[in-house]
């Protein structure tokens, strides 16, 4: 089903927009609001896009990009902030890649094949 890349969501500091993957409706409302508040506040304070997508072996990276001579976008603080969300939500995005991992690409998890 997926060949490449998944995109569960991103936030557009310029458009002032956010987007779920409707693929991923079907997650708890709670984690579909804490995804966008994660992601909208992050635009807020650094600017520019940011996008979580899942790679071909489901694990969870964290794209940012800016406008060509974007001024206000904080690129050093954009680092920063990735490295306080994994910590902090070291739980959820877990969560997030073993969801991931066996709903979507079919993937076993440990302790299966006891």
């Amino acid at each position: 089903m997926y060949q490449d890349r998944i995109v569960l969501c991103g936030s557009n500091a310029y458009e002032k927009k956010y987007y779920l993957n409707d693929d991923f409706r079907g997650l708890p409302p709670e984690v579909q609001k804490e995804l966008k508040i994660m992601c909208v506040l992050f635009t807020e304070k650094v600017g520019g896009v940011l996008t979580l997508e899942f790679d071909e072996d489901g694990e969870l990276e964290f794209h940012t990009s800016a406008r060509e001579g974007d001024m206000m976008y904080d690129d050093i603080g954009s680092g920063l902030e990735i490295k306080r969300l994994r910590d902090e939500k070291r739980d959820l995005l877990e969560a997030l890649e073993m969801y991931v991992k066996v709903f979507f690409l079919g993937l076993e998890t440990e302790g299966e094949d006891e």
